[in-house]
């Protein structure tokens, strides 16, 4: 069958790939839309340290389920469309041990550790799989990129009493801002790009601020009576954007990371104890985050078509993550039509 690959950095196309022997407890899927990551755009350009190449990405799956092992319980239907959980955990590391497989220490993700969905078929552990009766195949391949952010706004422990401001919005950050105003808090959105801002408005932000200026502390604070944000998400991975978020939180708040800073930051850590923050990371999604999202979707509140900037057919993938290369700021999210 075909696949689509990324032999190394910079250069991407088209190879072959044995047909998945379905095992007795997993589920094969027919592919129909991959989204691209920020993780597969990395991969591209030679930046993650976690692939070898050849790789072939896609971990974000729209499909239908094309045949089940015969060990996989009832629920499964020929035909139905489905998102798959993408993350393949240990079972045996501290993480896993306290019922936290996202942040397996030996996790492998579809298209990073292991080959990808950006091929025909695809065989998954049946626990992996997430049928839906009622959203598209657009909608199912943006549940994974959501649920990253939904697993941030759980992780901040966000209720309707919160002001909270999400840095940066791509489509994790829109995650956690459709998540967070789903819970009754009041957003702000904060990126450097005003018509990402208008797609933030979209989902749920009520206030939107245009960052990398000098009076963003000034906005925060006319925005929250002087005392800052209760909780700051990061979803940019900079340097300035982990400083920022600690000194722009309010007392007593609580900063998630979500973003990979791609070099060492220097904090003031006094802010850390003299306001007694809460500071966690995020890492990948549960299975219940999937099911938070799907209901999300399922709610017709978030704006699936106005976040996906891009459909391509499978012939004009490589095309498709080389445009992203070179012009990083135009797009959301990019999704490929493996039919």
């Amino acid at each position: 069958m075909q696949t689509f690959m990324i032999q190394q950095p910079h250069q991407a196309g088209f190879g072959t790939a044995e047909e998945p022997t379905l095992a007795p407890d997993e589920v094969l899927l027919r592919i129909h839309t991959v989204g691209f990551c920020g993780t597969d755009l990395s991969t591209y350009r030679g930046k993650n340290p976690l692939v070898t190449y050849p790789r072939t990405p896609g971990h974000e799956i729209a499909a239908t389920i094309a045949e089940v092992g015969a060990a996989v319980p009832d629920g499964f239907p020929i035909g139905a469309r489905v998102a798959v959980l993408p993350y393949k955990p240990c079972g045996r590391c501290a993480a896993c041990q306290q019922n936290r497989p996202n942040a397996c220490r030996d996790n492998e993700t579809l298209g990073v550790q292991r080959e990808g969905a950006m091929t025909v078929f695809l065989a998954v552990p049946w626990q992996t799989v997430f049928v839906s009766l009622t959203l598209s195949l657009r909608a199912l391949a943006l549940v994974e990129p959501l649920s990253i952010g939904e697993h941030a706004v759980a992780r901040a422990r966000i209720t309707d009493q919160d002001t909270v401001a999400v840095i940066g919005c791509g489509a994790v950050g829109l995650g956690a801002i459709a998540s967070a105003a789903h819970r009754g808090a009041r957003v702000i959105a904060i990126d450097l790009e005003a018509h990402k801002l208008e797609i933030a408005r979209e989902c749920g932000a009520t206030h939107l601020i245009i960052g990398g200026n000098d009076d963003l502390h000034a906005q925060l604070h006319a925005l929250t009576d002087g005392e800052g944000p209760d909780v700051i998400v990061e979803a940019v991975g900079m340097p300035e954007t982990f400083v920022t978020a600690v000194e722009e939180v309010a007392y007593t708040g609580r900063v998630v990371y979500i973003g990979y800073a791609k070099a060492p930051v220097t904090y003031n850590s006094a802010l850390f104890v003299k306001k007694e923050l809460d500071i966690r990371g995020s890492r990948n999604a549960t299975p219940e985050d999937f099911r938070q999202v799907m209901d999300l979707l399922e709610a017709e509140v978030f704006p699936v078509d106005a976040v996906v900037t891009a459909t391509v057919p499978f012939a004009e993938a490589p095309q498709a993550l080389a445009a992203w290369d070179a012009h990083p700021l135009d797009y959301t999210r990019i999704h490929v039509r493996m039919d």
